[in-house]
């Protein structure tokens, strides 16, 4: 396994987590998301691997944004589309992945942070989350995915007001408005996230990734289309392994025993 600088990887039950650690707020630089984009790249290439947790190891921060002091000391407008284009292609390989990534999010979660976490398929917050794209107040706007992922996952509306006011949200703002699936205890954080991905890791790859596939997908099409698509993507699964297994261990009464395959 790659030896990274600003964040550590363990795997264990098939679970992948990322622990980001570049102090002292987890600010996005350019080899911070490099690196974070080479992690993303050894997950997929590992057929051991079924989910990821992504969390912060630093106190009090998720991700506290773009690293400000390196986008300030770049003048040479392309150079600036290439952070942008940088982060959208790795958030976008987060969002992209067949393995669901769950984000396991406490204290400073805004502007590029908020970004990441979005990307993610499932969000838990701990009770002292703080959640803003407050790009509005430093005269920019959100430029690694925020003002499309926010809309789809709040609506129109409530994505407009938080863009263009830069408000705080608590998490139980964040949990009414559908932003994070779950806010729990600081203390419970990683452990809630990893009970969900141990969840989802009983069962068997094929379904897993059809299934995000699907969902995914979908996001884009008419309702007609997307039914087409989830078709197309049921399909897939019946010649395997697993859904032959999972049938016969419902009709047997037991727990399936899958095989991935």
């Amino acid at each position: 396994m790659a030896d990274y600088q600003f964040l550590s990887f363990t795997v264990e039950e098939a679970i992948a987590t990322i622990k980001l650690n570049r102090p002292p707020v987890n600010a996005l630089s350019r080899d911070f998301l490099r690196e974070i984009d080479q992690a993303f790249d050894a997950i997929g290439q590992d057929p051991k691997i079924k989910a990821v947790v992504i969390a912060s190891a630093i106190q009090n921060v998720f991700i506290a944004g773009v690293d400000l002091k390196e986008m300030a000391a770049i003048t040479n407008p392309e150079e600036v589309m290439g952070v942008i284009k940088l982060g959208q292609a790795v958030f976008d390989k987060i969002e992209n992945s067949d393995k669901p990534v769950i984000a396991a999010i406490h204290g400073a979660c805004v502007g590029g942070g908020q970004e990441l976490a979005m990307a993610c398929h499932i969000r838990v917050a701990s009770d002292r989350t703080r959640f803003a794209q407050p790009e509005i107040a430093l005269g920019i706007m959100p430029g690694f995915g925020g003002t499309q992922r926010l809309a789809r996952i709040v609506g129109a509306s409530r994505a407009a007001e938080l863009l263009l006011t830069g408000d705080l949200l608590t998490p139980q703002e964040a949990l009414r408005i559908g932003l994070v699936n779950h806010v729990v205890s600081d203390g419970a954080l990683l452990k809630t996230a990893r009970e969900i991905a141990k969840k989802i890791v009983r069962h068997g790859m094929p379904a897993i990734r059809a299934s995000l596939r699907a969902l995914r997908t979908g996001l884009d099409l008419s309702l007609a289309d997307g039914l087409k698509t989830e078709a197309e993507a049921f399909k897939t699964l019946l010649s395997t392994q697993d859904m032959r297994e999972g049938i016969l261990a419902f009709l047997e009464k037991r727990q399936p025993k899958f095989t991935d395959s």
